[in-house]
C-alpha cells in the first residue's frame, strides 16, 4: 500500500536540517510498515529495534545515552553493522522506553549523519516519565488510508488519479463509479488490515470482522491509560462517540454513572490515544486558527469510518442500501468522511465555527485553510437558498473565502454567491493546504 507520507519521508532523508523523526499515529494505521518499506527502498540496510516486542533491548537506554555506545551495543545485539548515511536506524514503539525518546537528542547532537527514525502510538502517555528532546526532533503523523490511498491499494490507479484531480473535469459516468467506490470505502474504511481483508477476498464482511478486532484489542489498549482514566468509563466513551460524530459534544451525553471530570479525562485519553479527535469552535477572523479555539465548544470525529461503522452499531444492511451518500447514518457518515480526509490534507489542523444567539444560533461543519486563506465547508444535500448558517458566515466574515459545500452530486460553481458545490470523493484534492500537483500519477 503506497501512503501519501512516503513522499515526506523521502524528502526528510534528503534534508540538509533533517533531525531524528518520531512518526506518530494511532495503533494499527500503518506507521511501523510504511517505515519499513521506506527503508527497503530508500537505504541499504534497516536496523530495527522494536522496544515491545522485545523488552531487553530497553536495557540499551539505561545509564549512559551516548550514541556512539547505542550503536555500538545494537551491532552486537542485532549482529549487524550500522553505517550512517546507508543504515536507517528504525525504533518502534519508542514509547516502551521513556529514556529511548530522551535518547533521540544525542543522535542528533553526536551522530547526525545517521538516519533515524522511532514509531509510537500512546506516546503522549510515555512523555510524562521522559526528558522530551524539545527542538531536537521532527514529527510526521500517519492517519488510516483516505480514499485516493484506498482506491491505489485496490488496484483502482485511474480512481485515484481521478479523485485526486479537479473534480470540473470529471464525466457523469467516472462520476458514478466513484460514487459506488466512496460507499465501499465508508464502510471499509482506512485501517491498513480492514482494506487488506478486502483486497484480498472482496469481501465487506472480512473487512468488517477486522474492523471488531481492531476495535477489540483498542478496548484491551485500555488497561495501559489506567491508573489516570477509568477503564471501563473509556469503553463507554468510546462507544458514544462514535455515535456522536457532527454533534456538538457534551460530556454527560458520553456515560451513564460516571461524573463529568471523569468522562472529560476519558475524551482526553482517547484525543492522546488519536482514536478520536477533538474539533474545537474557533473566531475566523485570522491565522491561525488555533489561536481562538474554544474550551467548551466542540465536537468529535472517530479515528476511522470503519472502526465508527462498527462502534456505533449502525445496521448495516439498512445503511448501506440507501441510495443518497449523505443519509447514510443521518449524514454522520459523510460528515466523519470529510473531516477524515481534511485531517491528512489539513496537516492535522482541523476546526469548525459555531455561533450561540437566543434568536440566531448557526454552524459551520469545518474551517480549511487554503493558500492562506480560510474558507468554511459544508457537508450538505440541500441547495444553495437552504445553507442558512453559510450564508451567515459569508456575510460576517466577507474576508474569507469562498464556500465549499460537499455534496452527493457533479461539480457546480455559484460565483455570485461564493460557493462551489463539490462531490464527495474530492474533500482531499479539495482541501488540500497549498494548491499542488496530486501526488498521485498514471502508471502503466
Amino acid at each position: 500500500m503506497r501512503r501519501f507520507i512516503d513522499d515526506e519521508l523521502q524528502q526528510w532523508r534528503d534534508s540538509a536540517r533533517r533531525k531524528p523523526l518520531i512518526l506518530r499515529g494511532a495503533r494499527q494505521v500503518g506507521k511501523t510498515w510504511s517505515l519499513k518499506e521506506f527503508g527497503k527502498k530508500s537505504f541499504e540496510s534497516i536496523a530495527l529495534v522494536d522496544l515491545e516486542r522485545n523488552p531487553s533491548l530497553r536495557k540499551l537506554f539505561d545509564g549512559d545515552l551516548g550514541a556512539a555506545r547505542i550503536c555500538s551495543d545494537l551491532e552486537v545485539l542485532l549482529r549487524q553493522k550500522i553505517t550512517p548515511g546507508k543504515t536507517l536506524l528504525i525504533i518502534d514503539e519508542i514509547q516502551a522506553c521513556p529514556r529511548a525518546i530522551t535518547a533521540l537528542r544525542y543522535f542528533y547532537e553526536e551522530m547526525p549523519e545517521l538516519h533515524v527514525v522511532a514509531a509510537g502510538s500512546l506516546l503522549e502517555f510515555a512523555l510524562k516519565d521522559a526528558s522530551f528532546p524539545v527542538g531536537r526532533i521532527q514529527f510526521l503523523n500517519l492517519y488510516p488510508l483516505c480514499f485516493a490511498e484506498y482506491l491505489e491499494a485496490i488496484g483502482n490507479i485511474p480512481a485515484a488519479v481521478a479523485v485526486s484531480g479537479d473534480p470540473a473535469d470529471i464525466s457523469p459516468a467516472v462520476h458514478e463509479l466513484l460514487r459506488d467506490e466512496l460507499k465501499r470505502y465508508f464502510f471499509i474504511g482506512g485501517m491498513p488490515a480492514a482494506v487488506e481483508a478486502y483486497r484480498e477476498q472482496g469481501s465487506l464482511r472480512d473487512a468488517f470482522e477486522v474492523q471488531g478486532e481492531i476495535a477489540e484489542s483498542y478496548r484491551m489498549d485500555f488497561a495501559k491509560y489506567t491508573p489516570l482514566v477509568d477503564r471501563y468509563c473509556l469503553d463507554s466513551v468510546f462507544t458514544s462517540l462514535a455515535q456522536s460524530v457532527g454533534q456538538q459534544i457534551k460530556y454527560a451525553r458520553l456515560g451513564e454513572g460516571h461524573s463529568n471530570p471523569t468522562l472529560k479525562k476519558a475524551f482526553e485519553a482517547l484525543c492522546l490515544a488519536q482514536a478520536a479527535r477533538k474539533i474545537t469552535s474557533v473566531n475566523p477572523t485570522g491565522l491561525p486558527l488555533g489561536a481562538t479555539a474554544s474550551a467548551k465548544v466542540f465536537k468529535a470525529l472517530m479515528l476511522d469510518l470503519g472502526l465508527m461503522r462498527y462502534l456505533s452499531g449502525m445496521p448495516d444492511d439498512i445503511e448501506y442500501a440507501r441510495g443518497d451518500l449523505l443519509a447514510i447514518y443521518r449524514g454522520a457518515m459523510a460528515e466523519q468522511f470529510v473531516g477524515q480526509e481534511m485531517l491528512t490534507s489539513q496537516r492535522g489542523s482541523l476546526y469548525y465555527w459555531d455561533r450561540q444567539a437566543k434568536s440566531s444560533s448557526a454552524e459551520v461543519d469545518y474551517l480549511a485553510v487554503i493558500d492562506g486563506k480560510i474558507h468554511p465547508i459544508e457537508v450538505k444535500s440541500g441547495a444553495a437558498g437552504s445553507l442558512r448558517s453559510l450564508h451567515l458566515f459569508l456575510a460576517s466574515y466577507p474576508e474569507c473565502g469562498k464556500a465549499l459545500v460537499f455534496s452527493d452530486q457533479p461539480y457546480s460553481d455559484l460565483p455570485d454567491q461564493k460557493i462551489t458545490f463539490l462531490p464527495l470523493y474530492s474533500a482531499f484534492a479539495a482541501t488540500k493546504q497549498l494548491k499542488k500537483p496530486p501526488l498521485l500519477k498514471r502508471t502503466s
